[in-house]
């Protein structure tokens, strides 16, 4: 953290923070709890990020919410993380508002290992 500008790391982040819809009192939060983020890249991370968040029809409350409730999900990469998730999701017979919905309500969700957490507890689940 001491070593980033302020000018072009830290400001950055905490106008796109803004950006997003949170008021200054939430980015200092969502900071506090995911320090990482002021290391991101707004362009490379953040907004395809944001952008992506949209794609699966998170409106920019739901967007917000989800970045309030669980900040250390910009950090996780879409690729890897995300979209192995949402496929996953989508194969369980889950459409597009459902989806949405459930990320919206549990944005951690996306932070979840499929193969580790979620195919496990969804089998055991089933097996009861």
């Amino acid at each position: 953290l001491l070593g980033y500008s302020v000018e072009r790391n830290l400001k950055p982040i905490v106008q796109w923070l803004q950006g997003v819809g949170l008021e200054d009192s939430q980015v200092a939060t969502v900071i506090s709890k995911s320090p990482q983020l002021l290391g991101c890249s707004v362009v490379c991370n953040l907004k395809p990020s944001l952008q992506w968040l949209k794609a699966v029809s998170l409106d920019d409350s739901q967007v917000a919410k989800a970045v309030r409730q669980f900040p250390r999900l910009l950090c996780y990469s879409v690729e890897q993380n995300w979209k192995p998730t949402v496929q996953w999701l989508k194969g369980l017979r889950m459409d597009d508002p459902q989806v949405s919905t459930a990320i919206s309500k549990s944005p951690r969700l996306l932070g979840y290992s499929v193969e580790r957490n979620l195919k496990p507890i969804v089998q055991w689940l089933k097996d009861l």
